[in-house]
């Protein structure tokens, strides 16, 4: 294979590299929920270069809507990105531009074209990815994983679980490890931060189910590196020590942040590294 990405959509090991800068920095955009949020980043040093912009993510939230509130964030930075291309993240699996799931916003968003909508709505170069896989290569890139060699685990603890899976720094996508079943439960059914706010657990008692979780996963993949990311990870050290792994585990450093970042990262890494097989999806 010559391109740039594998058959699963990954980045190639030599376009891990940092992209060739410019003088301006890329627009992330992390849609949530309840809130869609952006900022311009620093790609040098993996920062914002000017304050987050946030906006109620709409009622209806279908394609089209959000990306009508995308436009306003575009728009309110639009003397510091220029031209540039924008990374989006999406609660969503996201394969070659067309969004495969929806969770906490609308089920029309299923196989969408998320990435065109996008594209025709904004005219100008989009890079739709998961949300979690974001934060993930920018744990790798500037925070709890940079300078990891190795295969880093990055889980997101929240509403559900979200996962992404970077080896050597070669993102794996959409690796949905929340959805393992385990002991007939779907992970996140029992191990997510809201079943711990919902039912009123200890963090001992939620980090023995957190316990069971990395576990199993930990015998399927055998990272070197755990991060643990999630509103949750601001108290770490309330659960993470009463977990026995074989693998490090640490929290991410960028928290909130990471998505922006990441999504920024991958929007410049794919101007150089377009991915060959999206413009062949119908």
């Amino acid at each position: 294979m010559t391109g740039p990405w594998n058959s699963c959509g990954a980045i190639s090991a030599d376009a891990t590299k940092l992209p060739v800068m410019t003088e301006r920095p890329v627009l992330g955009i992390d849609i949530g929920g309840s809130g869609i949020k952006g900022a311009p980043v620093d790609l040098a040093e993996g920062v914002f270069a000017e304050k987050r912009l946030r906006i109620e993510t709409p009622q209806q939230s279908t394609p089209k809507n959000v990306a009508a509130v995308v436009s306003e964030i575009v728009d309110h930075f639009a003397d510091q990105i220029g031209d540039g291309p924008i990374g989006i993240t999406v609660p969503a699996v996201v394969t070659h531009g067309r969004t495969r799931s929806a969770a906490n916003i609308d089920k029309s968003w299923i196989d969408a074209p998320a990435e065109k909508i996008f594209e025709d709505h904004l005219g100008r170069p989009i890079l739709l990815v998961n949300d979690a896989d974001a934060a993930g290569v920018a744990e790798v890139q500037y925070g709890a994983a940079k300078g990891n060699p190795g295969l880093v685990l990055m889980t997101t603890l929240g509403t559900g679980i979200g996962s992404a899976l970077i080896y050597r720094g070669v993102l794996i996508p959409n690796s949905e490890l929340g959805h393992l079943e385990i002991d007939g439960h779907d992970a996140e059914s029992r191990a997510a931060a809201s079943i711990k706010d919902k039912t009123g657990m200890s963090y001992e008692e939620y980090a023995q189910r957190l316990q069971r979780y990395y576990e199993v996963v930990e015998a399927l993949f055998w990272p070197d590196l755990i991060v643990v990311g999630g509103g949750v990870s601001k108290d770490s050290d309330e659960f993470l020590p009463h977990l026995k792994l074989n693998s490090p585990i640490v929290p991410a450093e960028l928290r909130n942040k990471a998505g922006i970042i990441g999504a920024a990262w991958l929007a410049r890494d794919a101007q150089d590294n377009p991915d060959p097989i999206s413009h062949n999806v119908s």
